[in-house]
């Protein structure tokens, strides 16, 4: 789980361009939207898109987002539950 952690934390600064944040500033239990890293809603749009290219997993409720999104976390735990075989 650690190392997706680390690859989640890779794929979140290079899908939104932060180039000022390094990887290991990400809390894994700070809170991601609105929270010190400043995503909103279209960031959070292309991090979706990325999880499903990806990983094949698909965010499409936005009760599902807001409790995959609420964490680092949460965010790989539900990848790792939920990712598609041919992404492993």
């Amino acid at each position: 789980m650690n190392e997706l952690i680390e690859e989640l934390k890779i794929k979140i600064i290079t899908t939104l361009n932060l180039i000022d944040v390094k990887p290991e500033e990400i809390d894994i239990h700070a809170q991601l939207v609105g929270g010190d890293l400043g995503l909103d809603s279209i960031d959070v749009l292309e991090l979706v898109m990325m999880l499903e290219e990806d990983y094949g997993v698909i965010i499409d409720t936005k009760e599902l987002g807001m409790a995959v999104f609420a964490s680092l976390a949460a965010l790989a735990e539900h990848v790792h539950q939920n990712r598609s075989e041919k992404n492993d």
